[in-house]
């Protein structure tokens, strides 16, 4: 990779990183056509070869940019900070839906990337995932009390149940083309307080 890449403008790089998450999330590896992500950002075929050797080259770094992007929103949103898993799981959203408003196809891009089975960038995306995995939150690594919620709750599949669903928010958000921050967040508040009545004792 070019390092006159990150001597871009910060606009001009991100024009770049979102024509290729959109075209990519849009077709398999081997079917995205590497000169429609150059005319999507504006610039020529030969240019974008400048920055990167090849289609390759440009995918993994997307795909790793995106795992760091998505690391440092979650950061910044502080939802490492947090035990309760209700806020995290606000923080989390509202992070990610955040993020989207910058890089719109991300979401998009990671859910293709991670079914991607093209053996020219398989052992690659399979290295990434491994190595990104502690990034997020899972069931395992939070701490919560079982005394907090209903008898004889799964708090696994609570927990899945809760990540899916939210997942799946995100990604019909993201089809539509159409995100609305402040309505995300509003619904993310209900459907919080929905799984707090369902999954917490009641006093």
């Amino acid at each position: 990779m070019n390092e006159k890449f990150f001597n871009l403008s910060e606009e001009k790089r991100v024009c770049i990183i979102n024509a290729g998450y959109r075209i990519f999330a849009e077709n398999s590896y081997r079917k995205s056509p590497v000169s429609e992500i150059a005319a999507e950002a504006g610039i020529s075929k030969s240019l974008l070869f400048h920055y990167f050797r090849n289609k390759k080259e440009l995918y993994l770094y997307l795909l790793e940019y995106a795992a760091e992007i998505t690391f440092t929103y979650l950061n910044d949103y502080r939802c490492y900070e947090e035990e309760d898993i209700f806020e995290i799981m606000l923080r989390g959203l509202t992070a990610k839906i955040n993020m989207m408003k910058k890089y719109p196809d991300i979401t998009r891009f990671t859910l293709r990337a991670y079914y991607e089975t093209d053996a020219e960038v398989a052992d690659e995306i399979k290295a990434l995932i491994g190595r990104t995995a502690s990034y997020g939150a899972n069931s395992s690594k939070l701490k919560l009390d079982p005394t907090q919620f209903k008898d004889g709750l799964d708090l696994e599949m609570m927990y899945n149940d809760m990540y899916f669903a939210s997942e799946g928010y995100l990604w019909e958000n993201t089809r539509s083309g159409i995100i609305d921050v402040d309505k995300a967040e509003q619904d993310f508040r209900k459907m919080i307080n929905f799984w707090k009545s369902l999954y917490l004792k009641q006093e």
